[in-house]
């Protein structure tokens, strides 16, 4: 029995926490610094938060 989140719950949720992950890295940059950010380094931001995201979902059981 397979009892780990399905596929397309892992990747939704990993899609949601790179982009506002990417997006707060932006947003806390030009807040305390005054300018923007490059968009390549929001996405690398995003990108790496992604791995320990996803290698989180593959470890938990969904409840119920």
């Amino acid at each position: 029995m397979n009892d780990r989140l399905p596929f397309w719950q892992r990747l939704l949720i990993t899609l949601l926490v790179m982009l506002l992950s990417s997006y707060l890295a932006g947003l806390i940059c030009q807040l305390i610094f005054g300018f923007a950010i490059p968009s390549y380094i929001a996405g690398a931001i995003g990108g790496l938060t992604s791995l320990p995201t996803w290698d989180f979902l593959k470890r938990i059981r969904p409840s119920g």
